[in-house]
């Protein structure tokens, strides 16, 4: 944050009797949620998504913990229940993957999409298929330390789940990953 730039906790209460301001949040943080949606449930939904997430953030701006100066993990915890809605699109996406080796919830992003072929590579498949079959639960925690880059402490305040919990279900999703992983090609 730049010097004499307010948190974001400040900038959500001076919203609440000016409701514009509400937009530097909006500003700093919808290319990461939608960067994180995108990558859970394709380009489309993501543009979706995003907009509920700000949306509802804003209905109910009244009621964030000013005491919390990031609002990331507050809007990702928002995004995330939103997800939830879409579960079924996502997990068939996964199993399209896991089936055809195409992506069909690749984003238009092309550094994105590098990225992802560079450290999944041939793997790709293998991997969709393990986070087909994760819980949601596991699913969310997982994506939101992978690709959201969310830390412990934030998936539990965005989840609103204890810390153990976010621990365990990570331990639990990187555990079927390796073990998936650590298999030979057939």
């Amino acid at each position: 944050m730049r010097e004499g730039t307010d948190d974001d906790a400040a900038v959500i209460g001076a919203s609440l009797s000016a409701p514009d301001r509400f937009g530097e949040i909006y500003d700093r943080h919808a290319v990461a949620v939608h960067r994180y949606l995108a990558r859970r449930v394709g380009a489309a939904v993501a543009d979706d998504l995003t907009s509920e997430t700000f949306l509802s953030a804003f209905r109910i701006r009244g009621r964030y913990d000013r005491e919390r100066t990031d609002a990331r993990p507050w809007l990702y915890g928002i995004a995330t229940n939103l997800l939830h809605r879409h579960q079924r699109t996502e997990r068939s996406g996964y199993r399209a993957l896991a089936r055809s080796g195409v992506d069909p919830l690749a984003t238009d992003d092309h550094a994105d999409s590098v990225a992802a072929r560079v450290t999944a590579g041939a793997r790709a498949e293998e991997i969709a298929g393990v986070l087909a079959r994760l819980t949601a639960k596991e699913r969310d925690v997982l994506l939101l330390f992978a690709w959201a880059e969310l830390t412990y402490h934030e998936i539990a305040e965005a989840l609103r789940i204890p810390l153990g919990t976010v621990r365990s279900r990570l331990n639990r999703a990187r555990r079927r990953l390796h073990t998936a992983l650590d298999r030979p090609n057939h």
